[in-house]
């Protein structure tokens, strides 16, 4: 099988520049356990390290993506934000690891599971073995919702990826807002600027009316991609869960992200993409499109769909022209990012000529490939 996704970017008008993201089957790969957000990669001393949690962060190492093991607890200091996925790592020359959290407070909401996610940052010396808590960077003010039927969250901010600019000027925090108004939820963007790395507490601004100047904590909120109809519903319409990455072939930055609609229990309604050449204008954001639909997902309810590039260095969120695209940790595609313009194939289930439904292309046979389930 072969999905092919074709749009063109507008960079510079009146000139089109196209892109293409084709996927490709191939012989299954799957992380260590457990999986549950971001799964936050970076690289030291020739080994890929991995972060992975299901509220314990653990994190797995070896030679490359597909021999991950030695896998090991992450020694966490801090008590009051746990529990606590690790969704984003930088690593800065000197060995510094910066990384960024999602964290679940204790049930605030009598009777219910319900929490409100909040976000923080952190900071290790010794490739993850031990991390110090710099605290709650991103916080929703907005009062929490008991009355919230999606299941999991009465409000907050949650499910991250964050990359540093080629500029190496802001970190750019994209994250979901499950609070307020629906007008104010769905996938939001927040910076914080890079001096500020080991002192982040107070100086993370999230993005309002095309602005990054209202404050991380309790600040407003214009999400780049809004949210339909409102995590309060049971049956909510909205993207969350972005994981971003730069590209080097594309010279372009991506964002894969999840899409819950329209019935209850947060179902996987299909995996979309999009592409941005300039991170500090979130207009230029292109608009979302279909890469998998739920039928193509092997681990249901297939949420947290990543990257994770092929060549030495790269990670979640650095690839180039092609990479292994994960679903929930389990790979079952190649996914190759091109510049050039082929002519799209007939489209089995009806022409794909209504841009503001998703659709996926059926472009060629399935290829030869052994699936190992």
């Amino acid at each position: 099988m072969l999905l092919r996704l074709f749009f063109a970017a507008t960079l510079i008008a009146p000139v089109l520049y196209p892109q293409s993201a084709t996927l490709r089957l191939v012989p299954r790969v799957e992380l260590p356990p457990v999986i549950d957000g971001n799964s936050a990669a970076f690289w030291a001393d020739g080994q890929m390290y991995l972060f992975h949690s299901t509220g314990v962060p653990h994190i797995s190492s070896g030679p490359d993506q597909f021999n991950l093991s030695n896998t090991r607890k992450v020694e966490f200091d801090s008590k009051d934000h746990s529990p606590v996925w690790f969704e984003a790592v930088w690593r800065d020359t000197d060995g510094t690891l910066f990384l960024f959290y999602h964290h679940e407070p204790e049930q605030r909401c009598s009777g219910t599971n319900l929490t409100a996610p909040k976000i923080g940052a952190a900071i290790s010396r010794d490739n993850g073995a031990t991390v110090q808590d710099l605290g709650i960077v991103l916080e929703s003010g907005d009062p929490i919702d008991c009355n919230a039927q999606n299941g999991f969250f009465s409000g907050g901010h949650g499910d991250i990826s964050v990359i540093l600019d080629k500029e190496r000027s802001f970190f750019y925090f994209f994250f979901t807002n499950y609070a307020g108004p629906t007008s104010s939820q769905g996938v939001a963007t927040a910076r914080l600027a890079f001096e500020d790395r080991f002192a982040p507490v107070g100086k993370v601004n999230k993005l309002y009316l095309g602005k990054f100047e209202e404050p991380g904590l309790g600040g407003k909120i214009s999400p780049i991609f809004p949210a339909t109809r409102g995590w309060q519903a049971e049956d909510t319409d909205s993207h969350w869960g972005p994981a971003v990455h730069y590209n080097t072939h594309l010279d372009k930055y991506v964002i894969l992200l999840n899409r819950s609609c329209c019935n209850p229990g947060w179902p996987q309604a299909g995996i979309d993409i999009t592409f941005n050449s300039d991170l500090s204008d979130p207009f230029s954001w292109r608009p979302l499109q279909r890469i998998l639909s739920p039928n193509d997902i092997a681990r249901h309810p297939g949420y947290y769909p990543q990257v994770l590039g092929l060549e030495e260095g790269h990670s979640d969120n650095l690839a180039g022209q092609t990479a292994r695209l994960y679903v929930m940790g389990i790979s079952d595609f190649e996914i190759t990012f091109s510049l050039d313009d082929p002519a799209p194939a007939e489209d089995e289930d009806g022409p794909c000529d209504n841009p503001d439904i998703p659709c996926v292309i059926n472009s060629s046979p399935p290829p030869k490939a052994v699936i190992k389930h």
